[in-house]
């Protein structure tokens, strides 16, 4: 791949050692004659990943799903490295990235690019989402009645506590908590979740990446908020459909040669079955 020579670095500086962190791994891309830049993720200016090669969060995965709508619009790689606690995303532990770095800046690396959502709740240019879209009651965890279409045909309605949408990358996160399914980040699909469905045969339900989902708010007295990536709360017009698609822009993640997804859902999710685990 490309060698890396203008890196953009995002910190997360609540997170133990992600200062200090961010210091040695810039200071590395110094001395391998890369342009360096640092900023706090909490005060990312406008533009800032503009001609970047590819951009360095340090942090968690929210850290990272905080940069991933403006690194995907901008078509700049990011490098995930972990210093929270699950690491879905942020796949780079502390150590990993320290010996491995050198490697990555001189192209040592894999894209994989991954599908984000583009939903739309008004006028104006569509919020992308890297997890997942949850749509549910505007400041309570009270019943929402909820109607979905995929193009123009009914789904069904819904009696339920929220409805998440989420990406293939999304279904270790609110999906898999709430009972969806585990989904390949390289299937182009939708999975759509019901949170505490009143109905037992509501499941989650599987759509093709060219469906346009409508979700429609069945209660006047009900105000809905859309959260996008558990980053954004957005208030929704009562009278508006909510729509989901497929985006435009995917995320491409800068993950290590040797990289395997199943190798991280293991760890992650502390499955046996592993090869170390056979007699």
């Amino acid at each position: 791949m490309p060698p890396l020579r203008r890196l953009a670095f995002v910190v997360n500086e609540q997170k133990a050692g992600a200062s200090a962190l961010a210091q040695t791994l810039a200071a590395t891309a110094a001395s391998a004659g890369a342009a360096v830049r640092v900023v706090s993720h909490a005060s990312i200016p406008a533009g800032y990943l503009d001609a970047q090669d590819a951009c360095c969060v340090i942090g968690g995965d929210g850290t990272l799903l905080g940069v991933a709508s403006p690194a995907a619009r901008a078509g700049v790689p990011v490098i995930g490295v972990n210093c929270g606690s699950l690491g879905f995303l942020t796949t780079f532990s502390a150590d990993e990235a320290r010996a491995q770095f050198a490697g990555l800046l001189a192209g040592a690396y894999q894209l994989t690019p991954r599908s984000m959502l583009a939903c739309t709740i008004g006028p104006g240019e569509p919020h992308l989402a890297l997890n997942d879209v949850l749509i549910k009651h505007e400041v309570n965890s009270s019943l929402v009645r909820l109607e979905v279409f995929a193009g123009d045909e009914l789904v069904t309605d819904y009696s339920c506590d929220g409805l998440i949408l989420s990406t293939p990358t999304g279904s270790t996160a609110y999906n898999l908590s709430a009972g969806g399914p585990l989904i390949h980040p390289g299937a182009a699909v939708i999975a759509m979740t019901p949170i505490c469905p009143h109905t037992l045969s509501n499941r989650s339900i599987i759509f093709s990446q060219d469906i346009r989902l409508r979700v429609h708010n069945c209660s006047a007295a009900t105000r809905l908020m859309v959260a996008i990536d558990g980053q954004r709360n957005l208030p929704v017009n009562p009278q508006a459909p909510v729509e989901i698609t497929i985006a435009g822009p995917r995320l491409k993640l800068v993950q290590r040669l040797d990289y395997s997804h199943f190798a991280v859902v293991r760890a992650k999710l502390k499955w046996s079955g592993g090869a170390a685990d056979k007699s």
